[in-house]
């Protein structure tokens, strides 16, 4: 797995990349009340804001870590949001991407760089 600085986790699985947040970025959300995830077959490009997460505390948006089309959502977040805290790295992923480029995984950190980072 890979690792944004905006607190997103990138997962390969055959030649997609599962999305989502990390446990940190829940945490700093608090419960989680909404996801509005992105449309099947957008192309997106990286930074792009592809979806929106709102918790008690916040709005935020997240970012797409790489260029590509979205392939697949995850539509159990509508009806059971808090899997997001739950579950951050399992249950809560967000989106499947198939990335036009997948070196841009490269730039990103891994687990033991992303958690000195949040440290």
């Amino acid at each position: 797995m890979k690792f944004t600085e905006e607190h997103e986790w990138l997962r390969p699985e055959d030649d997609l990349i599962v999305v989502g947040i990390t446990a940190h970025a829940s945490e700093q959300l608090g419960d989680v009340v909404f996801v509005e995830l992105p449309e099947v077959e957008t192309e997106v490009v990286k930074d792009d804001e592809i979806l929106v997460i709102e918790s008690v505390k916040a709005a935020s948006d997240v970012l797409a870590p790489i260029d590509g089309e979205i392939v697949e959502v995850n539509d159990a977040l509508t009806d059971d949001p808090g899997k997001v805290n739950e579950d951050p790295i399992g249950d809560g992923w967000m989106f499947k991407i198939k990335p036009s480029d997948p070196s841009q995984m490269d730039d990103y950190m891994d687990e033991a760089a992303y958690n000195k980072f949040i440290a």
